[in-house]
Parts: C-alpha cells; structure tokens; sequence
C-alpha cells in the first residue's frame, strides 16, 4: 500500500523533460545569442553550438548510463557522482554544484529585471523617472518565489513550470513566425558576416556557454520521481538533443534577420524580429522565472542529500538540513538556507565574477560524470550493467573537451576552481577518514591496464640481450626472522627490476593453512607498506620447498615479463650452506635462470656506501651480470652517495689488458665506476682467491662474487664457504652471458 501511495507522489518523465529544457532554453538565449551571431557568424555560432554539445550531449549520456545502472535518489548528479567516485569526492563536488545552484537562482532573478527594460523605458519616457534600480524588480521576485515554494514545495514548482513552459514556447513560436523586413544581399553572406573587430571566438563561448549547461537540472529531481531510470535517460537526453535542434535554428533566424550590428548592439533584438514584439521580454521572464524555478528545487535537494550523508562536520547541522518537511518530505530547511544565499547575491546585484566561478563548477560536474562513465567502460566491471549504453569514446571525448574548454574559458578561474575543490575534498576527508574513494573504480581501471600491459609485453618480439633486466622471485619463509632478502627484492625493483617475493608456508593445502597464508600475508603487507616498495608480494603453501619452487618458476609474473632469476638466502652463521639451496640448484637451472644466493651476516649491509664486484677468470658469464646488479642496487636511494668496487683477479700475463677492458666496459657502458675504482690484482699460489676477498672486502657493506654450476655438482655447498670476513654476500650465477650496451 506504501509503494502505492509513494508511486502516486512521484513525478513522471516530463518533468524532468521540461525542468532541464526550459534551464536550457534561458536568459542567455535571449540576452546574448544575437550578439554571439553578430560577432561570429552563423557558422562560427553553429561551431559553439557544437563544441558546447561535445560536453553536454556526452555527459547527457552518461547520466542516462549511470542512472540505469544504479538506483538514483535524492541529490541528482551529486548522488550520481558520490556513488560512483566515493562520498569524499562526491560531496566535494557536491557542495560546489550545490552553490552553483544555489548563486544561479540569483544570476536568473537579476536576468528576470532584464526583462522590464522596457517598462523601465516607458516609466523614463513618460515620467521622466530615470535611473530605476532593477533590484525593486528583482528582491520582490525572488521573496515571492521563495515564499510559494517553502510553502508549496516542489509540487507548486511543478505546475509553474508546465506554465512557464507554454509561455516560453509560445514566445519561440512567435519569434520563428517574425520578420523584419531585413533583406540581406545573400543567405550565404548573412550567414557569414560579423561586425567590424568582433570578440574573439572562446571570448564569445564562454558567454555563450551557460546556455547549454541546464541538460542536468532534472536529475536533481530523482528523489521526486516515480521511475528515476525511466525518466532521467528520456526526459535529460530528450531535452539536450532538443534544446541543441532549437539554438541552431534560433542561431539561423538570427542571422537572415537582422544586420550584424544590431544583432550585437540590441540585447532584446528577438523582440524586434518576432511576430508580437512583447512576447520576448514575456519570454524572457517565463525563461529566467523557469530556470531559476528549476534551480531552486534542486539546489535543496542536493543539499538534503549532502547532509543526509552526513559530510558536513557538525552533527547538529547534518541533523537540521537533512530533515523534510513532515507532512511531504520536502527539504524545507536546506530551501530556507538555499534561499538566504540566493537573496543576499540578489541584494549585492553584481555576480560576474561569480557567474564565472559557476560556470567552472559545471563543467567540474560535467566532466566528473563523463569520465566516471568512460572509466566504468574502461575497467569493464561485470556489475555494471546499465539499461542504457552509452560509448565509452564518447564520454571520454566529453570529459577531455569539458576540463580542456575550462581552461580556454578562463585559466585563473578554472585554477580557482580546481584549488576550492580541493580544498574542500580535504576537509571534507579530514572528518570522513573511513569513507572509501575512487578506489573500487580505479581498481577496476588499473586491472585492465596491468592487463593490457602484460599482454603487450607477452607478444612483444623478445630482444635477448638488449632488453636484459632481472626478473627476480624469492621464495622464502624468513621474513619476519631477516629482511635481507627482502631488502634485496626492495632495491632491485626500485627503478631497473622488477621482484617478487613469496613468504613460504609448508604444509598442504587445507582450511588452516589458507588462514595462516592470510593473517601472515597482511602482516607483511602491513610491514612491507611502510618501505614504500615495488615487490609483489604473495603466499605460497607447498608440502615441501622443492614443490615451491617447481610451483614458482612456472608461475607468469605479474610484470608481464618472465621471471628470469631466483634469489636464495641463508644466514652465515648455520652450518654449511642448507641443502635446500644446492639440491634445488639443478631444478632451477632445468628453467634457464640466472641464481642468486645471499649469504647475510650479523652486520647486514652495513652502511650501504660501498658494494666490491670480485670477477676472475672463471666468470667469464657471470661478470657483466655481477656488474649490472651491482649498478642496479646502488641506483636505490638508501645506496645513495655509495661506489662500486670492481676487482679482477688474474695471472700477472693478463693483468693490465683485464683492467682497460674492464675500463672500456664500464666507459661504454656509462656505468657510475671510476678508473680508480677498478683494480687488478694479481694472482699469486701462496694465497687463494678466498684469502685476497676475505682481506681486501672486509668492510665492504655487500660483496658480489660469482660461481659456476659446475662447482656446484663438484663442491656443493663448500662454494659458498670459506667467507667468513666479509659482511653480506650475493653469489650469481648467469644462464647465459649478458651485455653492457
């Protein structure tokens, strides 16, 4: 019985028809499309026409789109906007398109006393009274409206409308039906002439532009509505593609009627062509009265809506604009307040600079809910299904154009602009910390890029050398014991590299283990955040550490880019280098990947100043990797200010020729390693290699030495021994040479 009542109450789709095309069709209809014809021509009016609906015919489509996709009440595109963007942004937006509402019920009342100019002209003529303030027009205009609607409320808004409505378009009726006896010389040259030294083109759009700026005013009625995804697709797309057929043929009226000095020089030259001259400035005030009508029910509803969702930091003021009216819900109190500031601006009489400042807001508006709707098609989220399709080019041509038009209107006001919404998105966030962004949105958005990206990269001709850069997973269950693998993944996908690093649960696959992976994922996320790092991080749970990494390294990498190296790490102080590393070396290398193991010690990386490279005859595949690595880690900013130290130990015959090529390579290689940086020592049988690292490294903050596969089969863990001077230690090993170009 309750939906019966409420389904009664509800407006149908004309009204939104008619609320948005007779805001549409206003004061600047009247007062300036002349002007624009007589300073730009018919066709470069008609190109205003167009280029203003590359806005408004976009985002039409795109409140018709997201209104079908959701249930729309109460606020309109505020509603629309903090429902897809996340309240914070939502009521930032929402508060300015509130006081754009509300200051353009003032800017309609003062364009209404426009219209007794000719009264104004009779009184002066027959009187001699000259001088006569328009606000004894205007203040009594807006007092009796604000009366009738805190009285009536939007039900009496309505039936003015339907009466306005009539009036305005009998006052178009007449002025189609007019001539002036104008004959220009040709239809094509009145179509192309303009006055001597006219307004320059965006000079002329954004007087112009306001004129197309009311396709949206009735989705601020949704609350109002019997069917709000029936009437706001109908009714706003219905009155823009109306309201942009009716300019064009205003525009060409204009044109073959009137010279082009009269088009500019006479503001009401409409009455002058028109069949009854009087209608116009009846029109005018029909058009003014209904624009400002249209405003003046919206503005509080989306002040009620702001309220309702408790944006405002005071409780007790949410609490009071909030509250309807008991006996119809109206918003009663948010209209009284609507109403104080559109009388105060009425009072003040002048409101260009903030008519300006409104027109941003606007496109502010216009452009969020363009691209609300491109980044929905965008990120392609299956729950977004609306009724009604727009195409996701097309609202992506309308935001770029609205936020690009913005600033060819004005750049200081759109600068403006843009510093109050941010302005008050911060405050705004400061009281509403918990409330969610554009995050679920961008989610989506980021997915399909990452997607696309990986996808790119997959099918991208693989350069085998040119392109090298390491792609490295870590599969280890140390991180909350020692970070220094971690740390490692940190530096190497800092700006060069990209990591992945899997905290490893073993066990198999079950209910606890699953909750285990979960607590002790967001325990390192949450440790891991505050490093600001690049590394993927995931859980892997494997009955055995061999399945892990037979698991791992056929995993894709979420870089899009195959994994081509894996990183061990065990402390120095255990006995001998764990089994896990030598057992599973062969397993990894099955895969063609490049190895490295880190041996840390209780120093960890010291102070990250200084990294030495040991390279010696056996290294021959390995060098220019230690090398690479070496620059890639130092390019973090916690190595900054750090060296690196390239050390070659060869038999005295090869000495002086290993060290230039070193020293051509890094030269050609523009790599950050001075001459005196590279030293060559010679190899002597009274000491091994060992001793020389152990003596010459000791206060190295990391050492890089290679090995070979080979050692392994012969050595196994005894590669990695014998070490014990030296701070932390990465060996690697090269699947295959790379290049330093």
């Amino acid at each position: 019985m309750t939906r019966l009542v409420d389904q009664k109450k509800g407006f149908g789709t004309l009204p939104v028809f008619l609320t948005a095309l007779t805001t549409i069709l206003g004061a600047i209809m009247f007062l300036r499309f002349g002007y624009a014809v007589g300073s730009v021509s018919f066709y470069g009016t008609l190109l205003i026409i167009l280029i203003g609906h590359l806005v408004t015919i976009p985002t039409a489509l795109a409140i018709a789109e997201i209104a079908t996709n959701q249930k729309v009440e109460g606020g309109g595109e505020y509603y629309i906007i903090s429902r897809s963007f996340g309240i914070n942004i939502g009521a930032a937006i929402g508060i300015a398109l509130y006081l754009s509402r509300a200051i353009s019920v003032a800017f309609y009342i003062i364009a209404f006393a426009e219209a007794f100019d000719p009264v104004f002209a009779w009184i002066r003529d027959e009187f001699g009274i000259a001088g006569i303030d328009k606000r004894f027009v205007s203040v009594p205009a807006l007092l009796l409206m604000i009366w009738l609607m805190l009285k009536k409320g939007a039900n009496l808004g309505m039936k003015a409308l339907y009466v306005v409505a009539a009036i305005l378009f009998a006052s178009l009726a007449l002025f189609f039906a007019g001539n002036t006896g104008y004959e220009p010389e040709s239809i094509f040259k009145a179509l192309s002439s303009t006055v001597e030294d006219p307004d320059n083109f965006f000079y002329v759009f954004a007087i112009v532009f306001p004129a197309f700026t009311g396709m949206a005013a009735g989705v601020g009625l949704s609350g109002d509505l019997k069917d709000p995804k029936k009437s706001i697709p109908i009714g706003t797309v219905a009155a823009t593609i109306t309201g942009m057929v009716i300019y064009v043929f205003i525009a060409f009226k204009l044109a073959v009627s009137a010279s082009p000095e009269d088009l500019v020089n006479d503001q009401l030259i409409m009455g002058k062509i028109a069949l009854w001259g009087p209608i116009i400035p009846i029109g005018l005030a029909a058009a003014t009265v209904s624009s400002a009508l249209g405003s003046i029910m919206v503005a509080p509803r989306i002040l009620q809506a702001l309220a309702q969702d408790k944006v405002f930091q005071i409780k007790k003021v949410n609490d009071f604009l909030g509250k309807g009216r008991e006996s119809d819900k109206e918003p009663f109190n948010a209209s009284l307040v609507t109403s104080v500031i559109a009388l105060f601006f009425v009072i003040i009489g002048d409101v260009n600079f903030v008519a300006e400042i409104i027109s941003m807001f606007f496109m502010v508006t216009y452009g969020s809910i363009s691209m609300i709707s491109f980044l929905h098609h965008f990120a392609g989220d299956p729950s977004y299904r609306p009724a009604f399709k727009s195409k996701g080019f097309i609202s992506l041509i309308g935001a770029v154009t609205c936020f690009y038009l913005m600033f060819e209107m004005s750049f200081a006001y759109s600068v403006l602009a843009m510093v109050l919404m941010t302005l008050l998105y911060l405050i705004i966030s400061s009281s509403n910390k918990n409330r969610a962004g554009m995050a679920k949105i961008f989610q989506g958005v980021i997915f399909q890029i990452s997607r696309n990206i990986q996808i790119f990269l997959q099918n991208a001709e693989k350069e085998e050398y040119e392109d090298w850069r390491p792609s490295v997973i870590c599969i280890s269950e140390t991180f909350f014991k020692r970070p220094s693998a971690f740390n490692m993944l940190r530096w190497i996908s800092y700006k060069y590299g990209f990591a992945t690093y899997l905290h490893y649960i073993k066990g198999y696959l079950s209910k606890e283990t699953i909750e285990e992976s979960k607590k002790e994922f967001d325990a390192i996320i949450s440790l891991s955040s505050a490093t600001k790092s690049n590394v993927f991080i995931d859980t892997m749970i494997s009955p055995s550490y061999t399945s892990a990494i037979a698991q791992a390294i056929q995993m894709p990498s979420i870089s899009g880019k195959e994994f081509n190296m894996i990183l061990f790490e065990y402390p120095k102080g255990e006995e001998g280098v764990p089994k896990w590393i030598t057992e599973n070396f062969s397993l990894v290398k099955a895969a063609n990947f490049d190895v490295g193991v880190l041996m840390t010690s209780d120093r960890d990386y010291g102070f990250k100043k200084r990294i030495d490279v040991w390279i010696t005859r056996s290294d021959y595949e390995n060098s220019n990797l230690m090398i690479l690595m070496a620059y890639i880690i130092l390019g973090h900013p916690e190595w900054r200010g750090g060296r690196i130290n390239i050390f070659a130990i060869f038999p005295e015959s090869e000495s002086e020729k290993e060290r230039q090529n070193l020293i051509v390579l890094t030269r050609q290689g523009r790599l950050p390693i001075s001459p005196q940086n590279i030293e060559v020592i010679v190899k002597k049988e009274e000491y091994s290699s060992r001793q020389i690292i152990n003596e010459k490294s000791k206060f190295a903050d990391l050492t890089i030495i290679g090995f070979r596969q080979e050692a392994i089969k012969q050595m196994e863990g005894g590669v990695f021994a014998g070490y014990e001077e030296i701070g932390n230690t990465l060996f690697l090993n090269a699947a295959k040479g790379k290049l330093i170009v």
